[in-house]
């Protein structure tokens, strides 16, 4: 039990430090690994949103999932399973990609602002609470995407082979995959070390299952502190990274890549931490366990990948002028999708009462069935 808390506790602390890292060998300011940004991106290199400035096939993704995949292999986790709730999936990640672009970072980067001085992100963190909160009641109320079952080999193999191909492009650079020339998608560290982190935080994240938004669950509801570890190591190693770099500032205003309007602050997390929860984990913990060959969450990737596309094809994402009027609307729009699927997703009352009595009893499980 000791070296589990060890290994959950190291992960956080390697992943807040070398994302300052990558930050300080190019990547965006308080944006070292953030899931919701880098996924924007690489959505924006395939040409499915034409935000110039937000293009590019980010490795620190495919070796994420790489990483967690050999991790898998090597200790015989590698499981190929799928078929909860695909559609349902697909549009709960969607909204959490709305919801974290008016916000402008995943829970990872969250914590990463904080550690780097944005104090923006303090509306954020309690949205992001909140939002677990609310997640969390749908959970107890009855509301389940249902059980995985095995599949073939091949579907597990699916997203690993998808993160092969994506390196494929990236090292190839074909005429057809775009590449922002200015802008945050211009800024990046170079790609081997982008790679390395993502393989090292992969294996990680993988042996330790590491989640933000588990850590926060658990630590509300049954007073586990097993996870929350990893989200606290995060905020330390960054933190202290920053101050060796000299690039802690603290403050509001002028901070890299954020806005100041804390009421969507909170709301753009709000709407993020409830589609997390109800999803069974934050997009890192999706991408490692795609690499495991889970489909759902594979699924779950997908939609918010789609989510980015639209939130920059349609003028919902924010920048560091503020939150668009469009997204707004789409804010509003995803939070009562979300809270409709939570609240009408409920299980038969038998398996409702049961999963109820298992939740009670501190055996959490997330609403994914992972």
């Amino acid at each position: 039990m000791e070296l589990n808390y060890l290994l959950i506790t190291v992960t956080g602390l390697a992943l807040g430090a070398l994302s300052v890292v990558l930050v300080h060998y190019g990547n965006p300011g308080n944006m070292g690994y953030c899931i919701a940004c880098f996924l924007r991106d690489i959505a924006g290199a395939l040409g499915f949103h034409r935000a110039a400035a937000v293009q590019y096939l980010r490795p620190e993704i495919m070796g994420l999932s790489l990483g967690a995949f050999a991790s898998s292999v090597v200790t015989r986790e590698f499981r190929p399973r799928g078929g909860s709730s695909p559609i349902i999936r697909f549009l709960l990640g969607m909204n959490f990609m709305i919801g974290a672009l008016i916000f402008l970072g995943c829970p990872v980067r969250l914590f990463l602002r904080l550690a780097g001085g944005d104090w923006n992100a303090i509306a954020g963190l309690v949205g992001l609470v909140a939002g677990v909160a609310g997640g969390f009641a749908l959970i107890r109320r009855g509301f389940t995407l249902g059980r995985a079952s095995e599949t073939g080999a091949a579907a597990g193999l699916v997203m690993p082979a998808l993160m092969v191909g994506l390196l494929v492009l990236l090292f190839t650079a074909p005429k057809f995959i775009f590449r922002s020339t200015s802008g945050p998608g211009a800024m990046a560290a170079p790609v081997l070390l982008s790679l390395g982190v993502g393989l090292l935080i992969g294996v990680l994240a993988q042996r330790s299952r590491f989640c933000t938004i588990g850590g926060i669950r658990d630590l509300l509801f049954i007073r586990d502190t097993y996870l929350i570890r990893g989200a606290l190591g995060l905020v330390i190693g960054a933190f202290v990274a920053n101050l060796a770099f000299g690039t802690f500032k603290p403050g509001f205003v002028g901070q890299p890549i954020a806005h100041t309007n804390g009421l969507w602050n909170f709301i753009g997390m709000f709407i993020a931490g409830m589609a997390a929860t109800l999803l069974g984990g934050c997009p890192l913990r999706q991408l490692v366990m795609s690499g495991e060959g889970n489909t759902d969450a594979a699924i779950t990737i997908l939609g918010m990948i789609f989510g980015a596309a639209i939130s920059h094809n349609f003028g919902l994402a924010s920048s560091a002028q503020g939150v668009t009027v469009n997204g707004m609307w789409a804010g509003a729009i995803a939070l009562v999708i979300t809270m409709l699927i939570g609240w009408f997703g409920a299980a038969p009352f038998g398996e409702r009462a049961a999963r109820g009595d298992a939740v009670a009893s501190g055996n959490s499980v997330m609403a994914g069935g992972d």
